[in-house]
């Protein structure tokens, strides 16, 4: 009932979206003189608010077809290189000399809600020296239910290891946020299933490995609540009309109420200032906001089965630190990594995964060599600025360069 609600409104709200996008061409026609003026301008920018605040924005693409190595621009090609029912393993294939060897390193997106184009600002620092993949996942409510009637925690970590052994032991992993707990859960399955394949190194970026350690609101939320208040206060199925028909999801809708309303005041005072940019005429701010935003307001419905089985073992049992995993059958013990060097990268002022959360894997990975552990703690960022922005580009990401070079 929950979906066939927000599909109403969202055709209820569709006349006065036209409506305001009619006002904003008109008013901002160069034809038009009033659109010169301030009266025109705070016109259109006031529409253009309404316009974007009642639309529904699709998946973003990931507008990477260039990147410089060496000083000289080279086309880059986006080519799925091996399709799952729930995610696309998505390769960025640069045109470069054959002799250039450089690392491959598969980049495991988060599936909590933003598609994997969040992390474009990652890819797009690496693309210049490495050979890079990601996990490109589905939006559930367009995964039909022969596919399959849901997809766990534990599918997705079987998704990891076929992945891995698709790419072959020379690659690196980078996890961003969620995926680090899965890809302890798998690294640590193939070490023991098959070490041969088990990749030279993992970086698992402000993930929620143990959050007893530093607990956020957002994980104190997870725990003050039963898996039946989760179940029953933000699932639902998917409506007629969607190839996902009657999929028990955690819409993206109610998953964008929730990262609004943690930093609502943020939001608020960043719309603000984009009205004013319009009227101003302030175009590069203009366009900066509706670059982040388009992102941002971009969603994706989780699998319900996911969700409540993460909330449950990561954040509720914490079974990956207690060693209480069994993953079909499987007991996931990250004592078995011996050759996959491990480097974790936390931020300062990260509100999501509280410090030290992350640098807790290392505890965990018994019996893996001192001199294949390393640790980043970066100043003066939160969780987003881990993996994009200019201390993402500028300090972080030639420290996960040089960690990966250091363990080929």
């Amino acid at each position: 009932m929950l979906y066939q609600l927000y599909d109403m409104q969202q055709t209820l709200l569709s006349p006065v979206r036209l409506a305001a996008e009619a006002v904003q061409n008109v008013f901002s026609h160069p034809m038009l003189p009033m659109s010169y003026t301030r009266f025109g301008r705070a016109m259109a920018a006031g529409a253009e608010m309404i316009e974007r605040a009642t639309r529904r924005y699709g998946k973003p693409a990931f507008r990477l077809d260039k990147t410089t190595i060496d000083g000289m621009e080279v086309p880059v090609a986006e080519e799925v290189v091996l399709s799952k029912p729930f995610c696309d393993l998505l390769h960025f294939k640069r045109e470069t000399p054959a002799e250039r060897d450089d690392p491959a390193v598969l980049v495991v997106a988060p599936m909590s809600g933003h598609y994997a184009t969040l992390l474009r600002g990652t890819v797009e620092a690496l693309l210049p020296d490495h050979d890079v993949y990601i996990t490109d996942w589905m939006n559930a409510a367009l995964v039909p239910m022969i596919e399959g009637t849901s997809f766990d925690l534990d599918d997705y970590v079987d998704y990891l290891i076929e992945f891995m052994e698709f790419l072959g032991p020379e690659t690196h992993l980078i996890a961003v946020c969620q995926p680090s707990v899965p890809v302890m859960a798998a690294v640590s399955l193939i070490s023991v299933l098959d070490p041969a394949t088990a990749p030279r190194s993992m970086t698992l970026m402000g993930g929620p490995v143990d959050t007893r350690v530093n607990p956020t609101k957002v994980n104190k939320l997870a725990e003050d609540r039963s898996i039946e208040w989760f179940e029953r206060t933000v699932t639902t199925n998917v409506p007629p009309g969607y190839p996902g028909f009657m999929r028990r999801v955690y819409p993206g809708f109610l998953q964008l109420t929730g990262f609004m309303s943690m930093n609502l005041d943020r939001h608020v005072g960043s719309a603000m200032k984009q009205y004013q940019h319009l009227v101003r005429g302030d175009g590069l701010s203009a366009q900066a906001h509706r670059e982040f935003y388009d992102e941002y307001l971009s969603v994706m419905d989780l699998d319900a089965a996911f969700y409540l089985q993460t909330i449950r073992l990561a954040f509720q049992e914490h079974a990956l630190p207690t060693g209480t995993w069994v993953s079909r059958g499987r007991k996931v013990d990250p004592g078995a990594i011996r050759n996959t060097a491990l480097m974790t990268v936390e931020g300062e002022l990260d509100d999501i995964s509280g410090v030290g959360q992350t640098y807790a894997a290392h505890a965990l990975c018994t019996n893996l060599p001192a001199d294949r552990h390393r640790h980043w703690l970066q100043k003066n960022v939160g969780h987003y600025g881990i993996f994009n922005g200019k201390r993402w580009r500028g300090e972080i990401m030639p420290q996960v360069r040089d960690f990966i070079r250091e363990n080929r």
